[in-house]
């Protein structure tokens, strides 16, 4: 019964990921139809983080409520409602109302799972969730571009992401009574409020450095999700239903980067960890920056992918060993609202240059997020070794 259930997450933690690429491989097809500017994709993110934000912040009330297994299927059940949404909109505003739903599913799934797996199995678990994630996140991007090689549409594509989740929905209905005899109904699920105040969070020492590098790593991650493939259309002259696969390379680095990630962690450590996704990154931007042609700027993205791979669960492993275990629950709840924050705002900034400047400037603004998270990472670890020695 443990097993089954840890199958039905792990596809939980795929059907996750699903849609969260979506947008970036659909827009360079979308945005004419509605007779929108290319950087309007933006709005359209900011929405659906926001509404992230809001239930992420509600999920362990919501689970104490509900338990965990309802949660999951509730909120997968939006999701596909949303993308069902999408799917049927014909004008932009349409959009931006199924967005708010989008975002509402995704972030008490998100939270409530991560607790559920880190309160009930091993932490090595928690590693190969995040690369199930990446496993959807890759294959979401191919399946729309197979919806529109096929001259199917970008409507086909989000509809056929829907009937994924709506058939995941099912299974994870027939799977409650495995939540309840494994706990997956009650307090136990979430941890215990902290007693730590926002403020107190922000004043130890190292907080304000922490929040800033999980604000950039989101900031990176999703500016290359969402605009990595109007980059390739409208910078390389790539055909938008090519672009729309080749942007899932970046997915890909990350699912198999977090896969190998489990390994090498047992022989580094979470610092040097995250210095190895930086300096690879480094060299995906590199090759970006670089007037290289299409081959390079795909390979580019891989590498980016790769880089990214190992810095979010590092980072969040890491923290009880920065900050002490007894402030490690309200931090990485000071964490997520940083990492939401970079995913919410800065996707759109770079559409408002995108639109008014050009979108060429897509790596340098990538490369400038990046060198802010390795200062502020670097402050970090020096911080913590101060607090080590004066303890």
């Amino acid at each position: 019964m443990v097993h089954l259930l840890l199958a039905v997450i792990y596809i939980s933690f795929i059907s996750l990921g699903l849609p969260d690429a979506l947008l970036g491989a659909a827009w360079p097809s979308m945005y004419g139809s509605f007779g929108v500017p290319v950087s309007y994709a933006g709005f359209i993110s900011m929405i659906i983080a926001l509404g992230t934000i809001v239930s992420s912040l509600q999920s362990d009330r919501l689970t104490r409520r509900l338990g965990t297994g309802r949660v999951t299927a509730i909120s997968v059940a939006i999701t596909a409602a949303a993308l069902f949404g999408f799917s049927v909109s014909s004008s932009f505003w349409m959009l931006c109302l199924w967005a708010v739903p989008y975002g509402l599913g995704a972030g008490s799934v998100d939270a409530s799972l991560n607790n559920y797996v880190a309160l009930h199995y091993a932490s090595r678990h928690m590693s190969w969730l995040h690369c199930m994630w990446g496993i959807g996140a890759s294959v979401g991007p191919y399946i729309m571009g197979l919806a529109l090689t096929g001259r199917y549409g970008w409507h086909m594509g989000y509809r056929t992401i829907a009937l994924l989740q709506i058939l995941l929905t099912a299974a994870l209905l027939l799977s409650l009574p495995l939540w309840k005899k494994q706990g997956g109904g009650g307090p136990e699920d979430g941890s215990q409020s902290s007693a730590l105040s926002l403020g107190g969070v922000l004043r130890l020492p190292g907080a304000f450095a922490s929040m800033t590098v999980f604000f950039c790593y989101c900031a990176v991650e999703q500016t290359i999700g969402l605009w990595a493939s109007s980059y390739l259309v409208l910078h390389l002259g790539i055909p938008a239903e090519t672009a729309a696969g080749y942007a899932g390379l970046f997915f890909l680095g990350i699912t198999v980067g977090r896969g190998a990630s489990g390994f090498l962690t047992l022989r580094l450590n979470d610092a040097r960890m995250v210095h190895l996704g930086l300096t690879i990154l480094a060299a995906g931007l590199a090759l970006l920056l670089l007037p290289l042609g299409t081959g390079f700027a795909l390979t580019a993205l891989l590498l980016a992918g790769l880089g990214c791979a190992p810095i979010y669960p590092c980072l969040i492993h890491s923290t009880p060993d920065h900050f002490g275990a007894d402030h490690s629950q309200a931090v990485i709840g000071v964490q997520m609202a940083s990492a939401y924050a970079g995913t919410c705002l800065m996707p759109f900034f770079f559409g408002l240059i995108a639109n008014n400047v050009s979108v060429a400037l897509f790596p340098v603004y990538l490369t400038v997020l990046l060198a802010i998270m390795a200062g502020m990472h670097r402050r970090l670890i020096r911080v913590s070794r101060q607090r080590i020695r004066e303890d």
